[in-house]
């Protein structure tokens, strides 16, 4: 990858820029909505929300106000959770393209999968969900289906019931918190790992083996964390509000990290951990 348009291309010729603008906790209204435009602004063309995250509506005005083509942007959103089965999943895509003020969306995951701690009846309800996003998919509504936070016993069991085998899995990774046995059966079954909170929430940034190598480049502790998760074959998911660092985040093209450096990295301890896992996830995603 050697510019912010450059792109991954999924199992159904889909191309996916590698870096995303991501807008978790971005307040709905003029927050979000103006720093959309400045991301869009200074380059990016993928943007990531969900329906979960509140500003569906405003991430859909900023990328309109932008002036850049709807087709030239890559939009993600998800399911949330209080919507799963086959009719509410139908129900939930309409709504956020409607929140959106979209006729289709680039990529729509679902945001957790249902575990047995929820429901014994797990499995059913993860393909019901699923099937509405197949057929939303084969519709035109959705250019690309995924998931985010699955592990393998998530997807073997969705797999054993669909037509269509995911194209993303979206999941956590960064300096000290790679979970590599998930990237490593994500990309062997086709999926593109899609990497969220590549600076662990921000708890990597006084992390002093990544500030030692960060100097090494003239680059932020933030540029080394990006560069990290791009060198490590995933698509990466920025996070900022603030402008500066909006156009900081973009300009991680002009380095290259080490293997050694690499390795250091990848060898870290558990740094920046949410703690989130399906089975433990935030209690409102465990509805």
């Amino acid at each position: 990858m050697n510019k912010l348009t450059d792109s991954f291309v999924l199992s159904n010729g889909v191309e996916v820029p590698c870096v995303g603008y991501g807008t978790y906790l971005t307040p709905n209204g003029d927050i979000a909505r103006d720093s959309v435009i400045e991301a869009i602004n200074v380059g990016y063309r993928h943007v990531d929300t969900a329906f979960a995250y509140g500003n569906e509506a405003a991430v859909g005005e900023g990328i309109k106000a932008s002036g850049v083509k709807r087709e030239d942007i890559f939009v993600t959103t998800k399911h949330w959770v209080t919507m799963r089965g086959y009719e509410k999943a139908t129900e939930a895509i309409d709504i956020s393209l409607k929140n959106l003020g979209m006729d289709y969306l680039d990529l729509y995951l679902i945001h957790w999968p249902c575990v047995e701690k929820v429901s014994t009846d797990w499995k059913e309800i993860n393909a019901g969900t699923w099937r509405a996003f197949e057929d939303a998919y084969k519709s035109g509504k959705i250019r690309a289906i995924g998931v985010s936070n699955f592990q393998k016993k998530h997807y073997d069991a969705l797999c054993e019931m669909c037509e269509i085998k995911p194209m993303v899995n979206q999941i956590e990774f960064h300096p000290g918190y790679t979970q590599m046995e998930t990237v490593e059966y994500s990309k062997k079954a086709g999926m593109l790992v899609q990497a969220f909170s590549p600076l662990g929430c921000g708890a990597v940034l006084g992390d002093e083996t990544l500030k030692a190598i960060a100097a090494k480049y003239n680059k932020s502790v933030a540029q080394v964390c990006l560069r990290f998760v791009l060198q490590s074959g995933l698509n990466v998911l920025t996070k900022s509000v603030t402008p500066s660092r909006i156009l900081e985040n973009t300009q991680i093209f002009d380095f290259e990290l080490s293997a050694e450096d690499m390795a250091t990295i990848m060898a870290m301890p558990e740094l920046g951990f949410t703690g989130w896992l399906p089975e433990n996830a935030p209690a409102d995603a465990l509805v």
